[in-house]
Formats: structure tokens, C-alpha cells, sequence
């Protein structure tokens, strides 16, 4: 069985579908010659939804399972990433995704070196890192506002050597650069929409 919840999400885009399933992924960070960086998935062109699209691993929400051990099981079974050696420090603002009918709640995880993972056929078709800074540079941050779910809506980008950052994932990333440094557009001040300035609350 897995739980399932209604309403709206903090941070999110829209109200939540009825029956929205609730779903955790880990941000895994680390540091490497002086230098923040974050690991990404890129989804499986075999599975269900999101084929082949840029994500953090992490998955369903088990009926007896709390979210944060949620997010370090999946970052476990999908990269080989060891719980043991992640220290979650907090969790980000929740996010809605509409089309596919989930509540999902990023955790950030600190390691203490570049791992060696393993992502898993079928699930993973590979993981990567990419430095904060890459993600900061203006040439490869955009936004557009589209008018669906919600008018007038922000929706980020980041544009990789390898892909189109997008969806969920970018508004993670968005959410985490405006806690960490200045605006990713440029902006000073603490990023839109939503709470984003925010601090990280302590663990979970």
C-alpha cells in the first residue's frame, strides 16, 4: 500500500490532484576541489513516465516508511548511494507534480567525498555531477512563464551540455541555489516564487 494525500504543497505550482501520492527524492551534495556539487539521474527510457529526463533519485513513499528514509532507499537501490554515508540536513519546500500525481519532498544530503555509484539498469540510465557554479552562469539558467497549470506561472531551465534541466528538478535546483547564493537570475534578494529565501530547517 502507499499513502496518499490531497491538498497543496509548499512551493509547488498548483493544488495537488485527489489521491496524490506521496514521493521523496534526495539532493546529494559534495565537494570536490573546493568546489559545490550536486548529483543527477537521468531516468530510464524504459519506465513509465519521464523517460529519459534529468532527476534526483528517489521514488514512492512506503505505507510504514518515512520520507526521508524514503529518499535515502531509493537513492540507494537507483545509484548504490549507502544511507551511512549521507547527512541529510534538511529538506526543501514540497512540490506538486500535476501530470503525474505526486507530492514530493526534496531532503539534502551532504557526503563527505565524490561517491562511487552505480546506477541500476532499468531505472537509471546514468548519474552524473554537475558544480553549483555551472548552474549559476546566467548562459545557462533561463525562465520562462507559462500560463498552465496556474496563469502566469515561473518555469525554470537549465541547460546542460547533456540535456534540458526542467520540470520538478529545476524548481529543486532553483529552490536550493536561492538558499544558498543570490537570485539565479541575477536578482539580489531572496528568489520568487514562493519561500525560497528560506533557511534550511534542521534535519528531519
Amino acid at each position: 500500500m502507499r499513502r496518499a494525500v490531497t491538498g497543496a504543497a509548499e512551493g509547488s505550482p498548483g493544488v495537488a490532484p485527489a489521491g496524490a501520492r506521496v514521493a521523496a527524492v534526495l539532493v546529494p551534495l559534495f565537494e570536490e576541489d573546493g568546489e559545490a556539487r550536486v548529483i543527477l539521474t537521468r531516468r530510464a527510457a524504459t519506465l513509465a513516465s519521464h523517460r529519459s529526463e534529468i532527476a534526483f533519485p528517489g521514488g514512492v513513499v512506503g505505507l510504514d516508511e518515512s520520507e526521508v528514509d524514503a529518499a535515502l532507499r531509493e537513492a540507494d537501490e537507483e545509484v548504490g548511494l549507502i544511507p551511512g554515508a549521507v547527512s541529510v540536513i534538511g529538506r526543501l519546500d514540497r512540490q506538486v507534480t500535476p501530470t503525474t500525481g505526486f507530492i514530493l519532498t526534496p531532503f539534502v544530503g551532504l557526503l563527505n567525498g565524490r561517491p562511487a555509484l552505480q546506477p541500476v539498469p532499468g531505472e537509471v540510465e546514468e548519474a552524473f555531477d554537475v558544480p553549483l557554479s555551472l548552474l549559476l552562469d546566467p548562459d545557462v539558467y533561463r525562465e520562462e512563464r507559462w500560463d498552465q497549470p496556474l496563469p502566469d506561472r515561473a518555469v525554470h531551465f537549465f541547460e546542460l551540455d547533456r540535456d534540458t534541466v526542467w520540470g520538478v528538478t529545476a524548481r529543486i535546483l532553483y529552490r536550493l541555489l536561492g538558499l544558498v547564493t543570490a537570485d539565479v537570475s541575477g536578482r539580489t534578494g531572496p528568489p520568487a516564487p514562493g519561500r525560497a529565501g528560506e533557511t534550511l530547517p534542521g534535519p528531519p
